[in-house]
């Protein structure tokens, strides 16, 4: 239970899970007014006690650019579904895009119609 400081690929050998579990995400705010999203797993159908948190990630807009390009590169196939799911061209809201964003990062917002 912690917010991501950094995402990296990893050497550790692992295994997909046998067990599926819900995950559900706020939209919180930390005391300096940073924007995070919150994300909470729930135990499996097979836990012995009431259903609770298991764990839980935060991730601020760096982390979530990070994480973006991870999910990207793990699945290729997602930006027609990514472009279905944003708002309308003309409703950027108070989405900001900064000049330094990382070339993949750039190169999706392009792609998404987000950014020329």
């Amino acid at each position: 239970m912690a917010r991501i400081r950094s995402i990296a690929a990893g050497t550790q050998r692992v295994q997909a899970h046998p067990t599926e579990v819900d995950c559900f995400y706020n939209i919180i705010e930390d005391g300096e007014g940073t924007r995070l999203i919150h994300l909470s797993t729930f135990g499996s159908d097979y836990r012995q006690s009431k259903p609770k948190s298991s764990q839980s990630i935060q991730l601020d807009r760096d982390m979530a650019v990070q994480f973006i390009e991870v999910l990207l590169k793990a699945f290729p196939d997602i930006l027609p579904a990514a472009k279905a799911a944003l708002p309308s061209p003309g409703d950027k809201g108070d989405i900001a895009w900064p000049a330094d964003e990382s070339p993949i990062f750039q190169s999706l917002l392009r792609e998404l119609g987000i950014k020329e």
